[in-house]
């Protein structure tokens, strides 16, 4: 569900509490649907570090490098939180539309989805304000800008395609079918290639964005929810129905079998150095870290109830 969101700095290897506390550039950002917080892992000590108060049902998390804030749709409050990620504080609640979903965020503005709506409210990065609501597909779901800012893809649940955003005019240019119920969605380092995890057809669509159009179609576990590409361009899927996650190369083609995790995994973020995915497991209240490289599970991390997004910052 372009449930996750990230907050990254250099070293995202754990580490020991025995360390000295430098200044965090690297902290992971999940939002707590059951428990209406965000927890906030630090990746250079291996701990969960903050619990923050955020409105009702938090589900998506976004940011971007450069972005001096990390935003949260609050799904039954109809709001956004916007957290400091220095201060790790709340800084403004933004009204957006029914049922906010996930965000994207560009230098500039912040997407959000309202899958209530079938809107996308863009937020002024700068003064967090609400600027326009652009009509999308049927119930948007997640969504992702791309590396230099200048289109947002949204995923739209109930209409079985992909609305291709212009990030400079925020307006709509392109819709792209893709499967049953997409739901998380995410693109590759050099923005070619977008990823959509269908959740009612158990497949990922791959899309080439240079033509906005579908080139492959590839089967993984049951009921696929959250997507992250790694730098190096392997592809993971967070497989909610079979507790699994696939891992996927460039062109769609599986990698060896599915990663098993711990129960409903949802959410999926990539560290930028390419050392670690992270995986929310709703069902478990934990966040699976697993490594980019060889798939391996590493690591699991006790967050809050409900665990969906996921999100990493610099």
């Amino acid at each position: 569900m372009g449930l996750l969101a990230l907050v990254l700095t250099m070293g995202t290897t754990p580490a020991s509490a025995t360390e000295p506390r430098w200044p965090v550039r690297v902290q992971v950002f999940v939002a707590n649907s059951g428990s209406n917080t965000v927890s906030v892992y630090n990746t250079r000590l291996g701990e969960v570090v903050a619990t923050i108060p955020v409105g009702d049902t938090p589900v998506g998390v976004g940011t971007a490098p450069g972005v001096g804030g990390v935003y949260v749709a609050n799904e039954q409050s109809d709001t956004v939180s916007v957290i400091n990620p220095r201060s790790l504080e709340v800084v403004a609640t933004v009204p957006v539309g029914l049922h906010p979903f996930d965000v994207a965020v560009t230098p500039t503005y912040a997407y959000v989805t309202n899958y209530g709506s079938g809107t996308v409210t863009v937020i002024d990065v700068q003064t967090n304000q609400p600027l326009q609501a652009i009509e999308v597909g049927r119930f948007p779901h997640g969504a992702v800008a791309s590396p230099d800012g200048s289109r947002v893809y949204v995923a739209n649940n109930g209409g079985q395609s992909v609305t291709v955003i212009d990030a400079n005019a925020n307006s709509t240019i392109a819709t792209i079918p893709v499967g049953l119920f997409p739901a998380g969605i995410a693109l590759n380092a050099e923005g070619d290639r977008l990823y959509v995890a269908n959740t009612g057809s158990d497949d990922v669509t791959v899309i080439d964005t240079l033509g906005n159009r579908p080139i492959r179609t590839t089967k993984v576990g049951n009921a696929p929810i959250g997507v992250a590409v790694t730098p190096g361009g392997r592809v993971h899927v967070a497989n909610s129905g079979s507790n699994t996650v696939t891992v996927l190369e460039r062109s769609g083609a599986a990698i060896g079998p599915a990663l098993p995790v711990a129960e409903t995994p949802e959410g999926a973020a990539a560290s930028p150095d390419d050392s670690f995915v992270y995986v929310t497991n709703s069902g478990a209240d934990l966040m699976s870290v697993i490594s980019a490289g060889a798939p391996a599970l590493v690591a699991t991390v006790p967050v809050g109830d409900d665990p969906e997004g996921v999100a990493v910052t610099s």
